[in-house]
Formats: structure tokens, C-alpha cells, sequence
């Protein structure tokens, strides 16, 4: 990793997150209701999970308004839900105020222009590969996973290797090692 992606990574208290994009792949889904339908990637979500238990405080700024969005919020157990946000930047001064940090200590994943604020004011800031070339260009990070399909798992990672906790995080899941001289 990038020493300097290391160090930024390192210091991140809260890490806000877009959806469309981001979480997703970006299509938007309508049923002949008008009901919207969002696909979301269990990859993304356990990242995310990993992330929260670590310490890191979680958060969604998005510029749309969706029920999907609320409910997997939930489900992922993020309070920090801020929908239909035009000022995405202005939204993270007022959490970060709330919780007495500032831009140094947080992060943002974004993919478009309009998050272009908030990533040159953050931190840490992070894009993936199909995102606006004028994002790609001043982020920190642009992931190798595509929206959607696991970009946020590898931001989340990554920010946890920062932060020297990924091997704990990912301890509950790998067998013990063997004592010494311990067979196969």
C-alpha cells in the first residue's frame, strides 16, 4: 500500500459512503409501480460490518431518496443515514462537528462529480474504476472492484490494513494456527 494512502487511512475516524455508484453498480431499477430496486453486494455489506466493529464510524451521504437505501442501512447497522443531501460536504462538517472531529479524520467513497467536495475535503477519499475521470484523478484511492461488486469491501479493507486491524478482523474467521510441530 501507498505509504501516504497508509498514513491517510490511518487517522480515519468516520468513513462516509455514496450509494449509487458506489454501493451500487449504479443502474437504477423502477417496477412498473414506480417501486426503485437497488442491488447490493454481501461482500460490501460485511466489509462494512468489519469496519464498524473496528472503531470506525460509519456513514451513507447520498443525493437520492430511497427506501432500499434505508433498509440496508439498517440491516447494516448504520445510524448515520443522510438521504436526499445536495451539499454533501456541508453534511459531513455538521457530523463531524457533532462528534467533535474534523475533515483529517474522516473519508468519503465517491463516484461523481457532485461528490467532488466532499473528497477534496476529506482525509481519505476513495473511487472506483468506472467513476467520473475527474474523480479518479483526485482520490487517494480508486479501487480494482468495480461498483457494486466489491469496491467498498476492498476501501474497507484497506482502510482496516491502515489502521493495523485487519488481521484481527479477519482472526474470528481462520482456524487456529497449529502449535509447533503440530501434522496436517
Amino acid at each position: 500500500m501507498d505509504p501516504r494512502v497508509r498514513a491517510k487511512a490511518g487517522k480515519l475516524r468516520l468513513m462516509g459512503f455514496d450509494v449509487d455508484g458506489v454501493m451500487t453498480d449504479g443502474t437504477l431499477w423502477f417496477t412498473s409501480q414506480g417501486d426503485e430496486m437497488k442491488g447490493f453486494n454481501t461482500l460490501d455489506g460485511h466489509g462494512l460490518k468489519m469496519l464498524a466493529d473496528s472503531g470506525v464510524i460509519l456513514a451513507i451521504i447520498t443525493g437520492r431518496r430511497s427506501r432500499a437505501v434505508e433498509l440496508r442501512a439498517a440491516n447494516l447497522g448504520i445510524e448515520l443515514l443522510l438521504q436526499g443531501v445536495e451539499d454533501k460536504r456541508g453534511a459531513m462538517r455538521q457530523l463531524l462537528a457533532e462528534r467533535g472531529l474534523d475533515f483529517a479524520e474522516a473519508g468519503y467513497m465517491g463516484d461523481d462529480v457532485v461528490d467532488l467536495p466532499l473528497l477534496l475535503a476529506c482525509g481519505f477519499s476513495a473511487s472506483v474504476p468506472n467513476g467520473h475521470a475527474a474523480v479518479r484523478q483526485r482520490v487517494d484511492h480508486v479501487t480494482t472492484a468495480a461498483a457494486g461488486r466489491g469496491a467498498v469491501r476492498e476501501v474497507c479493507e484497506l482502510i482496516l490494513a491502515a489502521q493495523g486491524r485487519l488481521d484481527d478482523a479477519l482472526a474470528a474467521y481462520l482456524p487456529p494456527e497449529p502449535e509447533f510441530g503440530a501434522g496436517r
